[in-house]
């Protein structure tokens, strides 16, 4: 990611943290029993989810092409939402009585996008000189802030949230950043208009540790501890060990900072690393057999292409852009087919926006990736493809059981299109979250009060 003068990444350009765990290969340990039971507090939420679901009848959605989330399509198809949840779908299903019906012949219909990795509402925007230092992405005063939950940075008010949601986005992860070699817990939201972040939040969604390897943890480091790559691992080494120490006898105080990573260690809290080089995954990857933790994510991954058949034997998903490489030398190796060539490896490949603006462009970040694939001879069905921002980034976050797919009894996140959703010309038309329109193209929301300045004459001539 560009850097500030101060050499911080400017949007954070985080990468390893979410949630449930997503690591088939990977030794996990199963860590000692009676001093972790008695650590439960360290995955508690003391700071629970208020979100509370609009009120909505039932609603059937009919005649559009629907793409299930994991690798189904029905043409002409119908879906209903009802009581939060997908009651049915098919070619024709029954419909509820009183049920609102949308006429959506000619338009498509996905699960709601999923955004794994986000700086919206801890990074401010329009960037300027400042922003490294406005921000709250990341707590930079040493290496270590695994004690630190991103959610206390979180401004509910960002109107980024809105711009999501207007382009499908149902959920997201906001991580700390990359600067730190450990930049804290993440948090799970939905866009939705809310003071607070506690209205926000996704019910009972598993936190994330950030972890970060390469340059930005070293450049930031390099200005008092650890100034290169095998400094990093060992002050990781050293300090995973000393965590297996405090694992082995009861703690005798909350040490918000071990609590964390020995929850990460007990196998409660998975790990999301940004990381670009294929030879920085490897040497994570030997870590995590190491001290036995589980990696959910690798973010950014320019190199994953390179060692594909390594992180699908790990069970590790991949978050990576289409296009960007060159911006610093980590990222020089980049090619447009990396997510897709992971995806024919048999990996869970995934788009995320980390800057915020690309929360906007999923899709067609998703096409982009796609299109090269196509033109290096892979099979980039629309049915296979919108799995790169729902089913997979859910599994990546822990949550497949609710969101990511269309399928009765999973969660009503439901985006109508305009048309195909990787086409360049389609728009969002509605989005539904738990079965209620929070969004509708036909009757948009008012500015938030923050861009009212620069929307107040728009459309008027």
């Amino acid at each position: 990611m560009p850097k500030t003068s101060r050499g911080r990444c400017r949007v954070g350009s985080c990468a390893l943290a979410s949630l449930l765990f997503v690591t088939a290969g990977v030794c996990l340990g199963a860590g000692p029993k009676g001093p972790a039971a008695e650590r439960d507090d360290a995955v508690a939420d003391p700071y629970p989810s208020t979100y509370v679901p609009r009120k909505s009848g039932p609603v059937v959605l009919v005649g559009a092409t629907i793409l299930d989330g994991i690798g189904g399509r029905i043409d002409s198809g119908e879906i209903v939402l009802r009581d939060g949840k997908v009651a049915a779908i098919g070619t024709s299903v029954e419909r509820p009585a009183g049920a609102v019906i949308v006429d959506a012949r000619g338009r498509w219909i996905t699960p709601g996008l999923i955004d794994v990795h986000t700086h919206i509402g801890t990074y401010t925007l329009p960037q300027t000189s400042l922003s490294a230092t406005v921000g709250d992405v990341t707590e930079m005063h040493k290496p270590d802030a695994s004690a630190t939950w991103i959610e206390h940075g979180v401004r509910s008010a960002d109107p980024g949230f809105a711009r999501a949601l207007a382009a499908g986005v149902t959920t997201m992860q906001i991580l700390p950043g990359s600067g730190v070699l450990l930049g804290g817990r993440s948090v799970v939201v939905k866009p939705i208009a809310a003071p607070t972040v506690a209205a926000m939040k996704f019910p009972d969604a598993p936190q994330g540790l950030k972890m970060a390897c390469g340059d930005n943890p070293k450049e930031e480091e390099g200005h008092g501890g650890f100034n290169s790559r095998q400094g990093l691992m060992a002050e990781l080494r050293e300090k995973l060990t000393g965590i297996q120490e405090y694992r082995r006898s009861p703690p005798p105080h909350r040490d918000f900072e071990k609590n964390t990573l020995a929850a990460v260690l007990d196998g409660k809290i998975a790990v999301h690393v940004h990381c670009y080089r294929s030879d920085d995954m490897a040497r994570i990857i030997d870590l995590s057999r190491e001290f036995g933790f589980r990696i959910a994510a690798f973010h950014h991954a320019s190199e994953a292409y390179k060692i594909a058949p390594l992180l699908v034997r790990a069970g590790i998903c991949v978050a990576g852009w289409p296009d960007w490489w060159g911006f610093k030398p980590e990222a020089e190796d980049a090619i447009r087919e990396n997510v897709a060539f992971v995806d024919a490896a048999g990996g869970c490949a995934m788009m995320h926006s980390d800057i915020p603006m690309l929360s906007e462009h999923l899709n067609t970040e998703a096409a982009k990736a796609a299109a090269a694939g196509r033109r290096s001879g892979l099979s980039e069905p629309p049915e296979h493809v919108i799995r790169w921002i729902t089913s997979n980034p859910a599994k990546a976050l822990g949550l497949d059981d609710r969101i990511g797919k269309l399928s009765p009894g999973a969660n009503a996140d439901v985006v109508l299109w305009s048309g195909d959703p990787f086409s360049v010309y389609s728009r969002v038309d509605g989005v539904y979250i738990d079965g209620a329109l929070v969004f509708d193209r036909a009757h948009p929301p008012p500015p938030s009060d923050f861009e009212i300045g620069r929307t107040i004459t728009e459309g008027r001539q």
